[in-house]
This record gives C-alpha cells, sequence and structure tokens, in this order.
C-alpha cells in the first residue's frame, strides 16, 4: 500500500524542520491503521501555509475569517467506483505553520510534533473522520494519539484541534 506525498512548503521558516519527515511512510502508516487495504494505493498533499492563506482558505470554505491550525479538503466520493489499478487521491491537508509554531510552543512540544500531530488530524478526516459531538472528538484525538505512537513519536497532550 504506497502512500505519495506531495509536499509543499509555503511557509518561509518549516524547510529545514518539516521536508526531511518520513512523511510517505508515516502517512502509510496511519492508513493501515484506520483503513487497512493492502491491495491499494493512495495519494495525498500536504501543504504547510502561512495563517494569511489559511485565513483565506477558512473564510472562503468553512465561512469562518479567521487562521486555523489545519483543514482538510477530501476528494472521496463513496458513490464513485474506484479502480484498484489507479491510486486513490484522498485529498489535500492545509497547516498553518504560524498557528503550528504558537501551539507547540504553548503546549510545550516540538514543532515537528505539532505538525505530525495536525497532519494526521487532517488525514483522518480525508478518510471520513469527523467529531460533531465531543464523544467523536474524543475517539479521533484517541486514534491520533496511537498513530503518532505507532511511527515512535510521543503524542501532545489532548486538546481539541480547531479544525471543522
Amino acid at each position: 500500500m504506497p502512500v505519495t506525498v506531495y509536499l509543499e512548503l509555503h511557509h518561509p521558516s518549516l524547510s529545514a524542520e518539516v521536508a526531511p519527515l518520513p512523511w510517505s511512510a508515516w502517512f502509510h502508516t496511519w492508513i493501515a491503521m484506520v483503513e487497512p487495504n493492502a491491495g491499494k494505493e493512495y495519494e495525498l498533499t500536504l501543504r504547510l501555509t502561512t495563517d494569511a492563506e489559511i485565513q483565506v482558505l477558512n473564510c472562503r470554505y468553512r465561512d469562518r475569517d479567521i487562521p486555523t491550525d489545519v483543514l482538510a479538503f477530501a476528494t472521496r466520493d463513496d458513490a464513485l467506483p474506484l479502480s484498484l489499478e489507479e491510486p486513490e487521491y484522498l485529498g489535500d491537508i492545509i497547516i498553518s505553520g504560524d498557528t503550528a509554531c504558537q501551539q507547540a510552543t504553548e503546549s510545550g512540544h516540538t514543532l515537528s510534533i505539532e505538525i505530525t500531530w495536525l497532519a494526521c488530524h487532517g488525514l483522518l478526516h480525508l478518510l471520513g473522520w469527523d467529531h460533531p459531538d465531543e464523544a467523536q472528538l474524543a475517539r479521533m484525538l484517541a486514534q491520533q494519539a496511537e498513530c503518532l505512537e505507532a511511527v515512535g513519536l510521543i503524542p501532545p497532550m489532548f486538546r481539541k484541534c480547531s479544525v471543522g
């Protein structure tokens, strides 16, 4: 189950810390944990940007004119049949490096952990997870923690992500 990650770095100070992370391997592990399908290939885009850009997207697509930490734009449509010969493009995960830096500092962990936490949260949204209530949010945060632990990372303390 190969996973191709198209990494787009549109934040001036994140390249050195984020680019060398093993994104494809991590997303592969996380997808296998929540959606095991050994014969399937996946693709997604992970974009790291600024508060200014994510605020524009948040306003346009969620009617919230404020920056947020992560947005997920899923392309999956269960009504459409998918070929097993073609990779499934799951969608786009967009993370604000500015907000991630602030949240990492406030929470006392590294920027890499924060961005990885948010990337995993975005992936779960691409795969159909949501958190319309506290019980489903708790379930999603617990899954995120399991995913980070599975790749050898210590998850941050549970807190709400501002993604919807």
